[in-house]
């Protein structure tokens, strides 16, 4: 008997899989078996990623931020270790930087909240090596971004806003950094090179 019920558990634990939903049950990828995070659709609202003041020496490849260390010049970045084109493996996805000043003085800071390396979310495992708020650890699955029909559509953009624009003729990643949307297509933001 133990060892049937040890044999269904572990069946069970085999067969499931992590996912989160944020916003409803439903979300909006059709097929989930490569889904890790998804979000509810036709909300019209975007994920913040983090306000980072010292960008990190050796973050894990992915790891995407708003770049405040200049406030008035805000920009969002992705850690790709790629250090072609003079990024020092970080890729500038604005094109240009933003003010942020103001919504820097409602921001906690290190002294009055102190972080740890060691205190994370993560969904897909139960250890990760990544450091960051949230981790997604998985080699099969993946986020899938909240999805607006046009960036327009979301009233109050906060700066470090990312979305995935879902506009016939024009579908891509979209990032706000808080004064003006960037567009990915690519390689690089639209009406950019290397």
């Amino acid at each position: 008997m133990k060892k049937s019920l040890i044999t269904i558990l572990f069946a069970c634990a085999s067969t499931m899989s992590a996912q989160v939903i944020i916003g409803d049950a439903v979300g909006t990828a059709t097929t989930k078996t490569s889904v890790l995070l998804e979000f509810a659709a036709n909300q019209n609202k975007g994920l913040i990623v983090p306000y980072v003041r010292i960008i990190p020496q050796s973050p894990a490849e992915g790891t995407i931020l708003l770049d405040v260390s200049t406030p008035t010049a805000a920009r969002m970045k992705m850690y790709n270790a790629n250090t072609a084109y003079g990024t020092s493996g970080w890729l500038d996805l604005s094109g240009k930087g933003a003010d942020i000043t103001d919504a820097m003085t409602v921001q906690p800071n290190f002294s009055s909240a102190p972080e740890s390396s060691s205190t994370k979310t993560i969904i897909g495992d139960v250890t990760s090596p990544a450091n960051g708020v949230l981790v997604l650890e998985s080699a099969i699955k993946a986020m899938v971004l909240p999805i607006v029909s046009d960036v327009q559509d979301i009233l109050s953009p906060s700066p470090g806003m990312m979305i995935y624009v879902n506009k016939p003729g024009s579908k891509r990643l979209a990032v706000y950094n808080g004064a003006v949307w960037s567009f990915w297509r690519g390689d690089f933001p639209s009406g950019q090179t290397p």
